[in-house]
């Protein structure tokens, strides 16, 4: 039986999370995640499927991992998503030791900042045809 596929949540218009989109793509050759921008309709669809409210559309804060009926954010969905990508990738794991609330403390000051340091786009990043059905719509 097929598992369904980890659902990233990410933000268009930022370049680290542009580039993050692409490293996963590259490495996930079994197709294990498919992706939506933060601010999407398929955001919103995906997480009102659970229950959860829209991620916020100004300025979202975070990645948000949809797997296996829940919603991970910040240093969870970082974690979770390392754990599904071949070696090396999942050794990462071993940051879980570290407490969520360290992690997620270092992840909001990259978050906070990655704009000024990894610079915005204007538009959200549009998937190659070939890649079109790894994101959602």
């Amino acid at each position: 039986m097929e598992s369904a596929p980890t659902i990233i949540l990410f933000d268009g218009h930022c370049n680290l999370c542009n580039g993050s989109v692409q490293f996963i793509l590259k490495r996930d050759r079994a197709a294990r995640f498919r992706f939506a921008p933060l601010s999407s309709a398929a955001a919103a669809r995906e997480c009102a499927r659970l229950g959860a409210p829209a991620p916020a559309a100004t300025e979202p804060d975070s990645v948000i991992v949809i797997t296996d009926g829940r919603i991970l954010e910040r240093s969870d969905a970082s974690l979770a998503i390392a754990a599904r990508l071949p070696f090396p990738w999942p050794i990462f794991g071993v940051f879980r030791i570290i407490p969520r609330g360290l992690r997620d403390w270092a992840y909001r000051v990259v978050a906070r900042n990655r704009y000024h340091w990894f610079g915005k786009s204007e538009t959200c990043m549009m998937p190659t045809p070939e890649l079109r059905a790894r994101f959602l719509e």
